[in-house]
């Protein structure tokens, strides 16, 4: 790449692979590295990009030339929809050797915006339906039957009311579920101590649990390793862990939160640290555990109802933790209580050479 500065190659903002005569990877851009975790050059480039059609597309430009375009989804987690070009560079081109430049633009955001917005749509529309129906009926009978009833009217106001503000909250959550589904393939680079972003959570919900006459408990050594995440979602996880523990948990029992460092994640080859919250509830049976990150999922939809739950809390979770490259484990059994187990990874390389 005489004629092609190095510096450049690497501002180009999407991912870029130069490809040698037998496939090898000449050199990658700081986006590549970053995209795919693609560190060593010279090596075959199916060893780092396991992905059929891109393969294809490289060796069918290789064999005849001219330029290849394919969108695709890559397996990973989540996994990431993309648009692959392979274009053969001419050997009279001053190329250094470089074969096929093969250039990869991420999609993922454009599709997961496509399908939120449809999704937002049956969501909302469905599970509005109910509210407002019984609104409108509440309306149509103080406008009518019951226009002279002072009662009725305190009474239907009441329930219009809370009925409205379930709909505000519905609202608020299926927004930031969609907000969180469509960055999901765009991992967290923040280096974070977990203390301070548990013990925002504990401090706020620390009046609730005394309604309840329940305490919180935090255990926290100080051999946490420092973690990798958005300190402002992972609030939002753990305020809605220590909340449902709070909301489902037995009265006059304790919440605990206890934070130990792990050797490997869940399916992973990383450390990290598992964070657990744990109640001393009814319990939730085992063939249930599996549907609880379902959205609007409720095991008991009368007491959710009661309780103010809208279904979404532990799907907005699930994709929260997702996005942190992490692990949600969920242990109950009835009569005993249960214990969801969140595991974050330590600190990652985006781009080790720049």
């Amino acid at each position: 790449m005489n004629r092609f500065p190095k510096a450049v190659f690497d501002h180009v903002p999407g991912p870029v692979i130069l490809l040698g005569t037998r496939r090898e990877i000449l050199d990658i851009n700081r986006a590549g590295r970053a995209a795919f975790d693609i560190h060593t050059t010279g090596q075959d480039l199916a060893i780092s990009l396991r992905n059929p059609d891109i393969l294809r597309i490289v060796d069918s430009v290789m064999a005849e030339g001219g330029m290849r375009e394919i969108e695709t989804t890559i397996a990973d987690t989540p996994p990431r929809v993309v648009a692959a070009h392979a274009e053969y560079i001419s050997e009279d081109g001053e190329t250094d050797g470089i074969v096929v430049v093969l250039s990869i633009t991420d999609l993922t955001a454009i599709k997961r915006m496509e399908h939120m917005r449809a999704d937002f749509v049956a969501n909302a529309s469905h599970e509005l339906r109910s509210p407002l129906s019984a609104i409108i009926g509440f309306l149509e009978t103080l406008s009518g039957p019951a226009k002279n009833d002072a009662d009725a009217h305190a009474r239907f106001i009441d329930i219009m009311l809370r009925e409205s503000r379930r709909m505000t909250r519905l609202i608020d959550d299926l927004l930031s579920l969609s907000k969180v589904e469509i960055n999901e393939h765009v991992r967290p680079t923040e280096n974070i101590n977990i203390r301070p972003v548990l013990e925002n959570v504990v401090e706020t919900l620390t009046v609730k649990a005394a309604e309840r006459n329940m305490d919180i408990t935090l255990n926290l050594g100080n051999d946490i390793p420092t973690l990798q995440g958005d300190p402002e979602q992972l609030v939002q996880v753990f305020h809605n862990l220590v909340d449902n523990a709070i909301k489902y948990g037995a009265e006059n029992s304790p919440v605990s939160i206890r934070v130990k460092p792990v050797e490997r994640l869940p399916g992973r080859r990383i450390s990290g640290a598992s964070i657990s919250v744990t109640d001393s509830g009814e319990g939730i049976a085992h063939d249930i555990i599996p549907r609880l990150t379902e959205r609007f999922y409720r095991v008991d939809k009368a007491r959710s109802r009661v309780l103010d739950s809208t279904g979404l809390g532990l799907a907005i979770c699930k994709h929260i933790i997702s996005r942190h490259r992490g692990h949600l484990e969920i242990e109950s059994s009835p009569g005993e209580g249960s214990t969801f187990t969140v595991y974050l990874p330590i600190p990652q390389p985006t781009d080790r050479n720049g």
